[in-house]
């Protein structure tokens, strides 16, 4: 058939489509609105009823206290262009001195093993663990065999850690990092830190939206999922465990802390840690710095004050295939195992913390969707437009319709979602990266469309085959001393 014939099916389709699509981005929109007035309205809360009874917390209070044994557990696959330079910074800038590292590899890597062995030479607080079965297996395996070694060596030490600490190979950890852990635990079970991106060029959109979606979750949205649930998910690095945690978790988990079942094994940490009633907290402290800045006005340069987060950084995957891979890792961790694994258990808070993890499955692809039936409307208007004398085909849309009225209300959603993201990035990354956060939406729903695929597409043959999906690890890139001072 011509595409003429074809085209009143074509038209029926796109209109069920567009119906189905509005629905979906409604139901998003009255989520993601909800969480920004929680947002709004806590913050209003906390200037005017706490801010004004409370001093904040500052620098010197974190050096009030003595310091606890500190353990950190680094899994390391395939890691030995960036171990190496990741410890050496971590040792040389760490503003904390009792603490041990435990690096876990496996007896295939050699070339890992080696580079931290050269750092072992010179720091006796690094220890390296070597996994008794080839990699790669997955990070909760590797993390495992970590705690197995922790317990040996605080056998032969007569040592016993307080803290427990979560990092990765590319991770450039503010040097107040582990005072702000050794504050807070034992009074907390759980400390999660912010993680941010590091800022990348203007046109790299595959990195930068990184940037966008970390600023929005670690600036806003988990500080809600806390006050709403008292739980948050732990996200794998700056993350710390009292050791009251670990034994608990350990204890009610085959002697395991961590679950060889999902390919995120932070992510079910604050569900879990929630259900023995286990104080959890995500903690975003600024401390005030000075620094001389150049301005257009004049050649001299001048004193600024800028708040500096005591947070993780790192450089995300600047190749789409590489952020592909990462994304879909999180999606089948988070989403497919996490539902496979945690269900639908817990109060209502809970459940809607877990529909607002999941949902990522179906607002993906209508995501895609949704530039399907926006270019079917734009191109049928133009057609119109081009050659009025054309046959008029029903219009997809028509104003004054319930269609219609979803359709401006999902507008104005939009408009909020772009705007509350480009705030979160300003107030992290300043007015340039806030601008480049609209147009990388778009990007950044290509590579979760293109994630969401491959992540389906791996747990359905997990579930025909049974086979386990294997750690896929990201290629890391440690950034230079340059790029570290700005933080440092």
């Amino acid at each position: 058939m011509i595409l003429s014939e074809w085209m009143p099916y074509i038209l029926v389709a796109m209109k069920l489509l567009l119906g189905f699509v509005s629905l979906i981005f409604l139901i998003s929109g009255l989520d993601d609105c909800f969480i920004d007035v929680c947002f709004l309205v806590r913050s209003i809360y906390r200037k005017f009823f706490i801010y004004t009874k409370y001093r904040p917390l500052e620098e010197e209070q974190l050096f009030s206290l003595p310091e606890q044994p500190i353990v950190v557990m680094i899994p390391a696959w395939d890691e030995w262009a960036v171990i190496r330079l990741m410890l050496l910074n971590t040792l040389k800038n760490l503003n904390y001195k009792n603490f041990y590292v435990f690096v876990g590899t496996y007896p295939n890597d050699l070339k890992t093993q080696s580079e931290v062995e050269k750092v072992r030479e010179v720091y006796p607080n690094v220890q390296l663990i070597v996994c008794p079965h080839n990699g790669p297996t997955n990070k909760a395996d590797c993390l495992n065999c970590i705690c197995m070694g922790i317990k040996q060596f605080e056998k032969r030490n007569n040592i016993q850690f307080a803290i427990y600490v979560m990092q990765d190979c590319e991770d450039v950890i503010h040097p107040l990092c582990y005072k702000l852990f050794n504050y807070l635990i034992p009074r907390k079970d759980m400390v999660q830190l912010p993680v941010f991106s590091f800022k990348v060029k203007w046109h790299q959109f595959t990195a930068g939206h990184y940037i966008d979606e970390f600023a929005q979750g670690h600036y806003k949205d988990i500080i809600v999922r806390e006050v709403l649930n008292k739980s948050i998910p732990a996200a794998g690095v700056g993350c710390a465990f009292s050791r009251r945690a670990v034994h608990i978790l350990s204890e009610h988990n085959n002697n395991q802390l961590f679950s060889l079942d999902s390919l995120t094994e932070d992510y079910d940490f604050g569900f879990r840690l929630k259900e023995y009633n286990l104080k959890q907290i995500f903690v975003k402290f600024t401390i005030t710095r000075t620094k001389m800045q150049k301005v257009f006005w004049s050649s001299t340069p001048i004193k600024v004050q800028y708040k500096e987060y005591v947070c993780i950084r790192e450089y995300f995957p600047k190749n789409f295939h590489a952020s592909v891979r990462q994304k879909s890792r999180w999606i089948i961790g988070i989403a497919l195992q996490g539902w496979a694994i945690l269900g639908w258990k817990g109060d209502l808070s809970t459940k809607y913390m877990l529909f607002r993890d999941r949902k990522a499955i179906i607002t993906n692809f209508v995501n895609f969707l949704g530039y399907l039936v926006v270019f079917s409307v734009v191109s049928l208007w133009i057609i119109i437009w081009v050659n009025p004398e054309s046959y008029r085909y029903p219009p997809l849309l028509e104003q004054g319709t319930l269609l219609w009225n979803v359709i401006l209300i999902n507008a104005v959603f939009l408009g909020l979602r772009i705007l509350q993201r480009a705030y979160c990035v300003q107030r992290l990354y300043g007015w340039g990266q806030a601008f480049l956060s609209v147009p990388r939406i778009i990007w950044g729903n290509v590579i979760n469309f293109m994630a969401t695929c491959r992540a389906v597409r791996l747990y359905a043959r997990y579930l025909l085959t049974g086979k386990a999906i294997a750690w896929d690890k990201t290629v890391h890139h440690y950034p230079s001393e340059e790029e570290i001072k700005i933080i440092s």
